[in-house]
């Protein structure tokens, strides 16, 4: 399997789940509506697990453009084949949030609330303050990258066996980090389901809120990369 198709895949599986479980939580008429932020905690650790089982032995199941930056600046992995990364982790997280609108089109007509539509597809913080909100993604993504760094040291890239440290991790890291901005932690996992929010025909949807996106992309891109430079003096 190609890195691209591995990437895509499992960024596909992680979305689907995560978002699956937030749509589950949020939106109207639902089986698991107003079940709480524990039950969405639990959602995304097993959306991670999944999608690192099923993309680990082909690409390393980095997922996030966060963990390709450190790996790439580690000289874990080449320049020559972020593009394929990237363009797997991007596709694929913009597939997954179509399949969770598709799962729940139904829902998605009966709810009125666009401020938890656009929490299916993508993160925004409890309260808007663009600095603190960037530390918040960037402490959160320092901590996420450089654990995963210490998880993949003796082999360099994630293995199927990893899958469930990483999820534990990500438990954790919703858990203890999660309030303030919901841990996007992860640069395609808000953009991919933004630009689908943006794009699919969603009655009651409202904004995308663009102003906002630049937090969740660079907050952890530059906590991934600080995680890389601090690893790399360990």
């Amino acid at each position: 399997m190609s890195i691209f198709l591995s990437e895509f895949l499992g960024t596909a599986i992680l979305i689907a789940f995560g978002n699956g479980v937030v749509a589950n939580v949020v939106l109207n008429k639902t089986k698991g509506q107003n079940s709480g932020w524990i039950v969405i905690a639990f959602g995304w650790a097993i959306a991670v697990f999944a999608g690192v089982f099923v993309s680990a032995k082909y690409s390393g199941a980095h997922l996030n453009p966060a963990v390709t930056l450190a790996l790439v600046y580690l000289k874990k992995i080449s320049w020559n084949v972020v593009p394929q990364y990237l363009a797997g982790q991007l596709l694929g997280a913009m597939t997954g949030s179509v399949i969770v609108w598709l799962s729940y089109l139904q829902h998605y007509k009966a709810t009125e609330n666009a401020e938890g539509i656009l929490a299916t597809f993508a993160t925004s913080p409890a309260v808007k303050s663009s600095g603190h909100n960037f530390l918040t993604e960037f402490l959160a993504t320092f901590i996420f990258v450089l654990s995963i760094l210490f998880i993949v040291a003796p082999s360099n890239s994630l293995g199927s066996l990893d899958a469930l440290p990483v999820a534990l991790l990500v438990l954790g890291i919703g858990l203890s980090f999660g309030g303030p901005t919901g841990y996007a932690i992860n640069p395609v996992r808000d953009l991919g389901p933004r630009i689908v929010h943006q794009l699919l025909p969603i009655t009651h949807k409202g904004g995308s809120e663009w102003k906002y996106a630049l937090v969740p992309i660079l907050g952890p891109l530059a906590g991934g990369l600080l995680a890389a430079i601090v690893f790399s003096f360990i």
